[in-house]
């Protein structure tokens, strides 16, 4: 297929088609997918339930709180992730972060 003959509708038509039969593929391809996974499983004995449950984390609740800031106590820390601008304002004046723990 010449594209560089095409005029411009026709190269929009045909990218109208390549989207349609993508999307159609991209179905058929998920629902193949899905047909094997169910046949594993079934084949396994693992019921399909059990099997999309155990890929899925429960939540284990929220994570204790081992920083607070003596000036303002709403101001909290679990020591996960970035350190607040209190903290590190605190351990760049030199004082120590231990004198925050709760």
């Amino acid at each position: 297929m010449d594209l560089s003959n095409m005029s411009a509708p026709e190269l929009r038509n045909l990218q109208d088609k390549i989207k349609q039969e993508m999307k159609k593929r991209e179905h058929r391809d998920i629902a193949k997918a899905r047909e094997q996974i169910l046949a594993i499983a079934q084949s396994v004995g693992i019921p399909l339930k059990e099997l999309v449950a155990s890929g899925v984390r429960a939540k284990t609740g929220s994570v204790a709180v081992r920083y607070r800031n003596p000036d303002d106590e709403s101001q909290q820390w679990t020591g996960r992730g970035r350190q607040p601008k209190w903290v590190k304002q605190w351990t760049d004046s030199g004082k120590s972060i231990d004198l925050l723990r709760v």
